[in-house]
């Protein structure tokens, strides 16, 4: 789809003085513009005026003449409505034709006046001629914006079927936070944020630098020309802002994503909390934390042994990721952080997570974990039976806490 010309400042000043001449004016105005420009002058100040190429070619060789000026002063001014009519005006037919060849590739929300179409304007008007109407691809991007047609990207807004308990789950989840928080003991949210290839690769956003200094990286990203994947494991404290990232370099799995956690206690948990008596983990129902994972339940058993607590987790329902409080608190301000940054190596990516600071208050501690990680770790049905699992008695797949005893 051919998008709208974006105008500076400056050229919208001159526009509305534009919008004040007469015909034969603004034909001169326009074409000393498009001279100042140079080449490719014409075409910008066709698509951005409206005036038509051989309109302003005129204008230029007016003003190449001597006494241009006098003469436009002097010169006949076409009555209002005079020139060539839009193709679209005198051939009604064309719309209608334009109507029937987008129309199978049209969506939008039927409740709304706005549509869009996945053909490109160049194809549309390849097809219109074929059909008898010659016109030009700014011509049909023209008559899709008259048509009330736009460009659209796509949006992340469909989450699919929704649990029948999903806001009980919410509810509930709440409940145990303000019980936890109520008595002192942490609260944690933890996830694993997207995976980041390390290396001179692009890196989405903008900063500031030096002008013509912008930061040179891979045209594409292929993981052979980096050095590896970054795996971002974050431990929130809900309760005061603080959190731990262990950024693995080998595989995202329940038993690093438990040591992530054990990180977090070792540094910060235990120090904030001395007195604790139960641990709160807020999680996912999926990933290397998922609630049907086995080696999940198993690590954390092993891990609530080695701290002396009970550790209770309660997992959001699947498809709702987006409510856990790790990635609108922790995880959005990281990618704000290191926007427009090549993670050129693993301490780029730990310095610049340990760099992240709110107005809010948050801080967080990053470190580098080098062990390697093997994925495909079975859980026996006797080893599972042998967990100190108590299930709650709302949704035991959800919610559920690991006893010492």
């Amino acid at each position: 789809m051919a998008s709208r010309t974006t105008t500076s400042d400056a050229e919208r000043r001159w526009l509305r003085v534009l919008g004040t001449l007469n015909e034969s004016q603004a034909r001169l105005f326009v074409a000393e513009k498009a001279l100042e420009l140079g080449r490719g002058g014409m075409s910008r100040l066709s698509e951005l005026t409206g005036m038509s190429r051989p309109t302003i070619y005129k204008g230029a060789a007016q003003l190449r003449r001597k006494g241009a000026v006098l003469s436009a002063q002097a010169g006949r001014i076409r009555r209002g409505g005079g020139g060539r009519k839009r193709v679209e005006e005198v051939a009604p037919a064309l719309k209608r034709e334009l109507t029937r060849i987008v129309e199978e590739t049209t969506a939008g929300d039927p409740m709304s006046l706005l549509k869009w179409t996945g053909k490109s304007t160049r194809t549309i008007a390849e097809e219109l001629s074929r059909r008898g109407h010659a016109v030009s691809a700014v011509t049909v991007g023209r008559c899709l914006y008259d048509m009330d047609y736009s460009l659209q990207a796509n949006v992340k807004t469909i989450e699919g079927p929704q649990h029948p308990d999903r806001d009980a789950q919410f509810r509930y989840i709440n409940s145990q936070v303000k019980a936890f928080v109520r008595s002192g003991d942490p609260v944690v949210s933890v996830d694993t944020k997207k995976k980041e290839l390390v290396g001179a690769f692009k890196n989405v956003g903008q900063r500031w630098q030096p002008q013509g200094e912008a930061e040179r990286v891979h045209v594409h990203d292929f993981p052979n020309l980096g050095r590896g994947k970054a795996i971002p494991y974050g431990t929130y404290d809900v309760a005061r802002d603080k959190a731990l990232v262990n950024v693995g370099v080998s595989h995202d799995t329940a038993q690093f994503a438990v040591e992530s956690i054990r990180r977090w206690w070792r540094m910060l948990g235990r120090r904030s909390y001395p007195r604790a008596g139960r641990l709160l983990i807020c999680a996912d129902a999926g990933g290397s934390n998922g609630n049907r994972l086995r080696a999940w339940k198993l690590h954390l058993q092993e891990f609530a042994k080695e701290i002396g607590i009970a550790i209770s987790v309660s997992h959001y329902p699947p498809g709702t990721s987006k409510w856990n409080k790790i990635e609108h608190r922790l995880f959005s301000f990281i990618s704000m952080n290191w926007r427009g940054r090549a993670l050129v190596s693993y301490e780029t990516v730990v310095n610049l997570i340990g760099s992240t600071r709110t107005r809010s208050g948050l801080t967080v501690k990053a470190l580098l974990d080098t062990r390697n990680y093997k994925t495909g770790e079975e859980v026996s049905i006797n080893e599972m039976k042998a967990l100190r699992l108590r299930g709650h008695s709302f949704h035991p797949d959800w919610n559920y806490t690991l006893l010492l005893n």
